[in-house]
């Protein structure tokens, strides 16, 4: 029997987009508490295949209908899971509305935060600052008082001071306006149960910020004076003010631009960046 006959193309592309969906949901699951329940729901599957095939018939029956069952409560637990892959598949690029309309005044943003984070971090004076990005965060902001304040190193350092009336929460920065929209707010905690116990409560929420958006999380530890940023759920650390610099100048600036250059292809995309520049 020819082979060319029965593998259509289709049927490759269709494979293939399985098997990269099954690998997404793997890498959204990955490290949470879902990913435990993923693996039950696995062995149920498996157990009730396994029972209809040796005519385990009423180890079946029972087995189908938890299964009916459980399909509602599974979106109650995957919940957050859920709304992590959607906002993910409204990030990508066909969705994008906020671009950098003014690059000049967004580099002076992220000189004055680098400048605070090092003037913080000598001093070891504890900071938690979220980026926003593509994800709205007005969730978060309401938690916080709301400022609305242009950026500066000093009204940063203000904040952070400690006893200071603000200083206990995070700061919330939108780069695409270049303004600190509120200050003290609440960030939920990160869902990963194998993060390092010597890491605080700070470290912990900049990581649950950044597993439940797009958002960048800037960090300094009040105990140490370390600098770090966490990312997609994941943890940078021992970062000097150069390598945050290049790191927030490639992911608000860079970034944006070559997404520009992509999304407007041509020559008013050119005269615009020359013009940024």
């Amino acid at each position: 029997m020819d082979l060319s006959v029965l593998i259509k193309p289709a049927n490759v592309i269709d494979i293939l987009i399985v098997a990269f969906v099954v690998y997404k949901i793997i890498g959204w699951i990955s490290d949470t508490q879902a990913e435990q329940v993923a693996k039950g729901v696995v062995i149920l599957l498996l157990s009730t295949q396994l029972s209809e095939w040796f005519g385990l018939h009423t180890v079946n029956f029972l087995l189908r209908n938890l299964m009916t069952v459980g399909f509602i409560a599974l979106i109650i637990v995957f919940q957050p899971e859920l709304r992590r892959a959607l906002e993910h598949i409204g990030r990508t690029s066909f969705f994008k509305t906020k671009w950098m309309e003014n690059v000049t005044e967004t580099k002076k943003t992220i000189d004055e935060i680098v400048e605070a984070l090092k003037m913080m971090s000598d001093e070891k004076t504890g900071a938690l600052i979220v980026l926003e990005k593509d994800t709205g965060l007005e969730d978060i902001i309401s938690t916080g008082t709301k400022l609305d304040a242009a950026i500066s190193s000093e009204i940063l350092m203000n904040i952070f001071t400690p006893n200071t009336p603000l200083h206990d929460g995070a700061v919330v920065i939108r780069i695409a306006e270049n303004k600190l929209k509120a200050a003290s707010c609440l960030l939920p905690l990160t869902e990963n149960k194998n993060v390092s116990k010597t890491l605080g409560t700070r470290h912990r929420a900049a990581m649950g910020m950044s597993e439940n958006s797009d958002a960048i999380i800037l960090i300094v530890s009040e105990e140490s004076g370390v600098i770090s940023y966490a990312n997609t759920g994941k943890l940078y650390r021992y970062l000097d003010a150069k390598s945050l610099k290049e790191f927030l100048i490639e992911e608000f600036i860079s970034k944006e631009e070559k997404t520009i250059k992509i999304k407007f292809w041509g020559t008013q995309n050119d005269e615009k960046t020359k013009q940024d520049e």
